[in-house]
């Protein structure tokens, strides 16, 4: 009679095989985070000159006026009547993310350190958008 064995992996084998994928696991993961928040960073930016592109054409069309935008939960106004003339949907910011990432407050500047009650602020008198938690120069705040 023939003695017939079964391969199969013993204990240390898969053990080994779980460590391995625990340290490649640990050293990949920190990498995505980091990829999400640089996407979330572009992302913003570019919605920010969409946003701004919007309202030179707005004002090119409307002999240098400006959109009336209100400060709420995506309130373009002007900027997305009219069957999506300048903008087809109020863009959010990732950066902010959540519930108020298209939230807009109304004021004279960019914010001083990073927020998440709101992803845009729009200056009713000039016309000019800043991405919300992002500095003067459009690059974003550091988070908290």
């Amino acid at each position: 009679m023939r003695n017939h064995t079964k391969g199969a992996f013993t204990l240390v084998e898969i053990l080994i095989v779980v460590v391995i994928l625990g340290i490649l696991a640990a050293v990949v993961v920190p990498q995505f985070v980091g990829a999400v928040t640089e996407t979330s960073i572009a992302t913003t930016q570019s919605e920010l000159t969409k946003l701004r592109r919007a309202v030179e054409v707005f004002q090119v069309r409307n002999e240098n006026g400006l959109p009336t935008v209100a400060a709420g939960d995506g309130t373009w106004g002007d900027l997305i009547a009219n069957s999506g003339e300048y903008l087809k949907e109020a863009p959010a910011n990732p950066y902010v993310g959540g519930a108020n990432a298209k939230v807009i407050v109304l004021g004279a500047g960019p914010d001083a350190a990073y927020q998440n009650t709101h992803g845009w602020i729009y200056n009713d008198a000039t016309g000019e958008i800043w991405a919300g938690s992002f500095d003067v120069n459009d690059e974003p705040l550091p988070l908290p």
